[in-house]
């Protein structure tokens, strides 16, 4: 099935679904950028900020409910889409104006594809991300609002489409950090949710294990993969990377064992 496009004039036939919680300052920056989508669904589970108020502002509809974790909210909110397609947004990522003009060319024609992959880049400290682990970074993101599926993970959770897939050419930004104390706060966040998962599914950890795989996400980002070629930040980067593989492994070792 395919859905027929709308004209240049019209707003694409796209519900745009954000889940937010003291997002204030992303949204700002990503909301300016949707005026071309039919439909911006909001999931707030709790913003003590002004989050409801600017999405408000922007003409976004506001559907407010506890948090229910990263899957099952994520299906609640698309499950509300009014449109023939999703496009799964996060709060720190902005559309470009790139990106938006390849999306109405594409929606001039009968959409031939099931789903639509976007390469996300990384704007960190001034400096976009380019090689090594964060770049590039392909995602599933638009797709038809009639089939779909949640691949249920509380961490990176995924979406899964029968039917065509296609890559844009267009960048996604992705302004992931505030900062090296924000990394580090996120990284403790969801290492704790990625190994009580993998405790859950009775995965263990071996002697030193931890160590090793550090050793090669840190070979694999900054060799490999060209983490280098970004400087000293992306030395940075693996070396983050790299600790961020330790600290998950500590964790569940930690659960394991109990």
């Amino acid at each position: 099935m395919f859905f027929k496009a709308v004209g240049n004039k019209e707003k694409l036939p796209i519900s745009v679904c954000i889940l937010v919680k003291n997002e204030e300052e992303n949204l700002r920056r990503a909301l300016p950028h949707l005026s071309t989508f039919e439909e911006v669904l909001v999931y707030d589970s709790g913003s003590a900020d002004k989050s409801i108020e600017i999405c408000e502002s922007f003409g976004a509809k506001v559907i407010r409910g506890d948090w229910l974790g990263f899957p099952q909210s994520r299906k609640k909110l698309f499950s509300l889409a009014s449109q023939p397609w999703i496009f799964w947004l996060d709060a720190d990522e902005v559309v470009t104006q790139n990106l938006s003009e390849e999306l109405k060319a594409l929606f001039t024609q009968d959409v031939q594809v099931d789903g639509l992959e976007l390469n996300r880049m990384v704007f960190f400290l001034g400096k976009w991300i380019r090689h090594g682990e964060w770049f590039p970074d392909w995602n599933l993101r638009i797709f038809k609002s009639k089939d779909w599926q949640i691949v249920n993970q509380e961490v990176h959770e995924s979406v899964h489409i029968p039917g065509k897939v296609t890559r844009l050419k267009s960048i996604l930004e992705h302004h992931s950090y505030k900062d090296w104390d924000d990394r580090r706060t996120r990284a403790e966040k969801y290492s704790a949710l990625w190994a009580k998962m993998k405790s859950s599914n009775g995965q263990t950890v071996g002697f030193g294990e931890e160590y090793l795989r550090a050793s090669w996400r840190f070979f694999r980002t900054f060799i490999l993969k060209g983490g280098f070629l970004d400087g000293l930040i992306g030395l940075k980067i693996a070396i983050s990377i790299a600790s961020e593989v330790i600290l998950k492994y500590k964790k569940l070792r930690l659960l394991s064992s109990k």
